[in-house]
C-alpha cells in the first residue's frame, strides 16, 4: 500500500531555512525543549546563517519534488499506550485517500502521508516537526494526536514560520492552536475540549447532578480540560468536587484505587475524565469496583473503542464496567447512515480496510494491535481527509504553500456531510461545533437519548 513513502510535496522551500537538524540530534542537544519556551520565536533569527539556504538547497537538490504527488507530514502516537488513537485515525484518512488515489487523486495529485512515530510523548513530536518542514518539505501537517505533543509543536511553526507550513485538523480540542499566540498556525475541525466540558457540566447539572469531580492526565492536555470544566461549572455557581490525577503513558494494568479512594471521600456525583483511553480504563474499572456507582464521563479523546474494548475483554459479564460510562464525541455516530459521509465512511473503510502503517520507525515495537471496522476515531480521520482534500482541490492546478490560507478561507457553509456545514475565516479556524454524547449499548457506543432516564 503507497502511503507513505516520504517524498516531498511540490512547492518553494523559502529563503533563509535553517540547516539539516535530525530528529536524534535535536532530542540529545535539547533544543525540543528550548522550543516550547515562551521566547522560542526569536529562536529563528539566530539560528539562520548566511548560508543556512544554499546549504539547504544543497542537501535537498537530490530529492526533487514530485509533479504527481502532495505529502502530509504526521507526528502521532503509532507506539506505546495511546497507540490505537494515532493508528486509528490514519486508517480513516487511507480509507478516503485510498479511494481518491485510485480514482485519479485530487487535480491530478495522489495524497500521500509521511508518517513519523512520536508516542504521544513532547520532545519526539517537536523533532518529528522539525523533520518533516526540513528534512521532508511537507507540503502541510496533518492529524496531529495529543495536546501535549500539539502545543509543543507549534512555537516550531511560529519559529519557522516564513515557511508558511500549517497545522490542519490534530486530535485534540485544547485551546492553544485556537487562540493566540499560535492559532494563526493551526486550522481546527473538531469541537474544543471547552464545548465538550461545557455540554457535560450543563447536562449532569440539568440532572441535579451538581457535585462533579475531575480525574485527568496530569500535563497540558489534563489541565486544558479541568480548566473547562471548571468554567462550566462556575456558570452554574458551583465549584470542582474533587480531582485526582494520573501520569501519562498509564497503562490499562495499572491501578486507580489511590486515585478512586480520593473521590470517594468527596462524594461527587459524576466524575470528568479527561485522559487517555488505557488510564481512563483503568479508572472506570476500579470505580466500579470500589463502589463508586455514578457517572463517569470522558471526552473524545479517550478513544471510546479502545477503552471499551480492555473494559470488556475477557469478562464473563462484559458490561459489569461499562454501565456508568457517558463518552462525549466530535463526530456523529458512525452508526448513522442517514448521513451521506457516514456511509461514505463505512463503505471505504469495508473496501479499503486500511491496516496499521508498516512503514513507520516506532519508538516501541514490537506491540501488537488489533483494528476496529468502525469507530469514533477512525470516522474523524476520514472527514479530516475529506475536507482536506477539498482544501487541496480549490488550490488547483499548481498548489503552494502560500496559497492555503485563501484556500481554507474560502471554505463557508461546506456540506461535508455530516448534519453540520463547515466554514472558516480569518477569526474562525475552527469548522465544526457541535458535540454529541454516547453511552454503552452491548459492545459498543450509541447515541445518548434521555439523560434523565439514564443517570437521574
Amino acid at each position: 500500500m503507497k502511503n507513505a513513502d516520504g517524498t516531498r510535496a511540490r512547492g518553494h522551500r523559502p529563503n533563509g531555512t535553517v540547516p539539516a537538524l535530525t530528529r536524534r540530534s535535536l532530542i540529545r542537544s535539547g533544543f525540543a525543549s528550548l522550543l516550547a519556551a515562551p521566547w522560542a520565536s526569536s529562536l529563528g533569527a539566530s539560528m539562520v546563517p548566511g548560508a543556512g539556504a544554499s546549504a539547504a538547497r544543497g542537501r535537498n537538490a537530490s530529492r526533487p519534488p514530485q509533479d504527481d504527488e502532495i505529502v502530509l507530514g504526521v507526528s502521532a502516537a503509532f507506539s506505546g499506550p495511546s497507540r490505537g488513537l494515532g493508528t486509528e485515525l490514519y486508517r480513516g484518512s487511507m480509507a478516503y485517500f485510498n479511494q481518491l488515489n485510485e480514482n485519479g487523486g485530487v487535480n491530478g495529485r495522489r495524497i500521500v502521508m509521511k508518517l513519523l512515530d512520536d508516542g504521544y510523548q513532547p520532545d519526539p513530536c517537536v523533532a518529528n516537526t522539525i523533520e518533516l518542514m526540513q528534512d521532508e518539505n511537507v507540503f502541510l501537517l496533518f492529524n496531529y494526536v495529543g495536546t501535549p505533543t500539539v502545543t509543543r509543536a507549534l512555537p516550531v511553526l511560529k519559529t519557522f514560520r516564513d515557511q508558511q507550513v500549517f497545522l490542519f485538523f490534530p486530535f485534540t480540542g485544547a485551546e492553544p492552536q485556537r487562540e493566540p499566540p499560535y492559532g494563526e498556525f493551526a486550522f481546527n475541525l473538531r469541537a474544543s475540549y471547552r464545548q465538550e466540558t461545557a455540554g457535560l457540566v450543563d447536562n449532569f447539572v440539568r440532572i441535579g447532578r451538581r457535585r462533579i469531580a475531575v480525574f485527568y492526565q496530569n500535563d497540558a492536555y489534563g489541565r486544558s480540560g479541568w480548566a473547562g470544566v471548571r468554567e462550566a461549572l462556575a456558570r452554574h455557581g458551583e465549584t470542582i468536587a474533587g480531582e485526582a490525577t494520573y501520569t501519562r503513558g498509564t497503562q490499562f494494568s495499572a491501578s486507580m484505587r489511590g486515585q478512586v479512594e480520593i473521590l470517594l471521600e468527596r462524594s461527587p456525583d459524576a466524575v470528568i475524565c479527561i485522559g487517555a483511553y488505557a488510564a481512563c480504563g483503568a479508572f472506570a474499572r476500579d470505580a466500579v469496583d470500589l463502589g463508586l456507582h455514578i457517572p463517569v464521563a470522558n471526552v473524545s479523546f479517550v478513544g471510546s473503542e479502545n477503552m471499551l474494548q480492555l473494559l470488556q475483554e475477557g469478562r464473563s459479564d462484559p458490561n459489569s464496567h461499562t454501565r456508568w460510562l457517558v463518552n462525549s464525541q466530535v463526530v456523529p455516530s458512525y452508526e448513522d447512515t442517514s448521513l451521506p459521509a457516514v456511509r461514505e465512511y463505512r463503505e471505504m473503510m469495508a473496501v479499503h480496510d486500511p491496516p496499521p502503517p508498516d512503514n513507520v520507525a516506532r519508538i516501541t515495537e514490537g506491540e501488537p494491535y488489533e483494528t476496529f471496522p468502525q469507530s469514533f476515531v477512525s470516522l474523524e480521520g476520514f472527514v479530516n481527509a475529506k475536507l482536506i482534500t477539498e482544501i487541496i482541490r480549490r488550490m488547483g492546478d499548481d498548489p503552494q504553500r502560500s496559497g492555503i490560507e485563501e484556500a481554507v478561507f474560502a471554505v463557508r457553509n461546506y456540506d461535508l456531510g455530516v448534519g453540520e456545514r463547515v466554514s472558516f475565516g480569518p477569526e474562525r479556524r475552527q469548522g465544526l461545533q457541535r458535540v454529541y454524547y454516547t453511552v454503552v449499548e452491548g459492545d459498543r457506543f450509541v447515541p445518548l437519548e434521555d439523560w434523565e432516564a439514564k443517570f437521574s
